[in-house]
């Protein structure tokens, strides 16, 4: 098979450097360019040191791309959306793992972004989750990946909203997020005498994932619905992990739950339902995700009421950003839609 050429914008963030990881190991892909302002010329070792002796490689320039099969761009959010009618010409399919796209409605996006410089292209982009939209995203040449912990939510929670089996105002979202979700450029919040040892509550409301999430989920109710999301920064570099407390609708015993979400999820390769009831490792655990695609969930029902308490891990720069994003890519080419993204993850770590 003859391999499709792939290039990168905004190469040199951590995104970036996933995209070129996963990449690099992918078999029907050639990296053709990967772009950086702050490194042009220089090798992608220089902001990817994990990747030294796996590829030759150099950032270029944006303004030298070449035209590829497929453009994946990691650029703040606010930034594509200037320039995509430019991007569109260099590659017949464009994945943006930006907040550009993600949003179908132009005066949602704006309540939540501000003003868009596109609007015409809102419709053209399909919301990048394959569990969701995996034939939408098969049969689309663009792809609007999702915010990592919308990501995270929106999978931990589809299948209580596919079945109606919760009272859709009253969905409470407690969001801890390590500290590569906020990019790879410094601030004051993420030096690092400032993040270490924090639980820190940054966005106890308005998180503007909230959005994607209310999206998403509504396609699936008959009512408006209200998610309330609380967002928590942790001593973590890499995951995510969403506590969502639920209210059912009906008496339903635990094993009825988990029974939906088995049939929900038995075909996905990248959902995992975790249903310990020994060890250490009982619900989902972001430590044991990192550098993997999977989705790990689980649920426990309070014994005392009808709460139902379902928890849901990522890894959010896999799963979350540059995993999804490849996940999308195979199935844009008919590709496998695990190819390149196999690996298990390590314990300890």
């Amino acid at each position: 098979m003859k391999k499709i050429s792939v290039s990168i914008i905004g190469a040199s963030g951590y995104a970036g450097g996933e995209l070129l990881r996963i990449l690099l190991n992918h078999p029907n892909v050639e990296i053709a360019q990967a772009t950086s302002r702050k490194f042009a010329k220089f090798p992608v070792t220089v902001a990817h040191p994990n990747l030294r002796g796996l590829t030759n490689l150099k950032f270029s320039k944006v303004e030298d791309l070449k035209k590829c099969d497929i453009l994946f761009i990691g650029l703040p959010n606010g930034v594509s959306q200037k320039n995509m009618d430019g991007y569109m010409k260099i590659a017949p399919k464009i994945i943006d793992l930006g907040a550009d796209f993600r949003l179908n409605n132009l005066e949602n996006y704006e309540n939540w972004y501000g003003k868009h410089e596109m609007p015409e292209l809102l419709q053209k982009f399909i919301y990048g989750i394959a569990e969701l939209h995996r034939e939408k995203i098969r049969n689309t040449n663009y792809v609007a990946c999702a915010g990592c912990e919308a990501t995270c939510s929106i999978l931990t929670l589809y299948p209580l909203f596919k079945n109606n089996l919760i009272y859709p105002q009253n969905v409470f979202i407690d969001a801890k997020l390590g500290s590569s979700a906020a990019g790879g450029k410094p601030s004051l919040s993420t030096h690092h005498p400032e993040r270490s040892g924090v639980v820190r509550s940054y966005m106890p409301t308005m998180h503007r994932h909230t959005a994607e999430i209310e999206q998403e989920l509504k396609t699936f109710s008959d009512t408006n619905i209200q998610v309330n999301v609380s967002a928590t920064a942790i001593e973590m570099v890499r995951g995510i992990l969403v506590t969502c407390q639920t209210f059912l609708k009906e008496d339903l015993s635990e094993l009825d739950i988990w029974q939906i979400y088995r049939r929900t999820y038995e075909n996905e390769p990248f959902i995992r339902l975790i249903n310990d009831k020994v060890g250490v490792y009982r619900f989902p655990e972001p430590k044991l995700l990192s550098g993997t695609n999977f989705c790990d969930i689980g649920l426990q029902k309070d014994k005392r009421s009808n709460r139902l308490v379902v928890v849901g891990a990522i890894d959010n720069l896999v799963k979350g950003t540059a995993g999804q994003a490849v996940q999308a890519m195979n199935l844009m080419f008919g590709f496998d839609e695990e190819l390149g993204l196999g690996f298990p993850g390590l314990h300890p770590i």
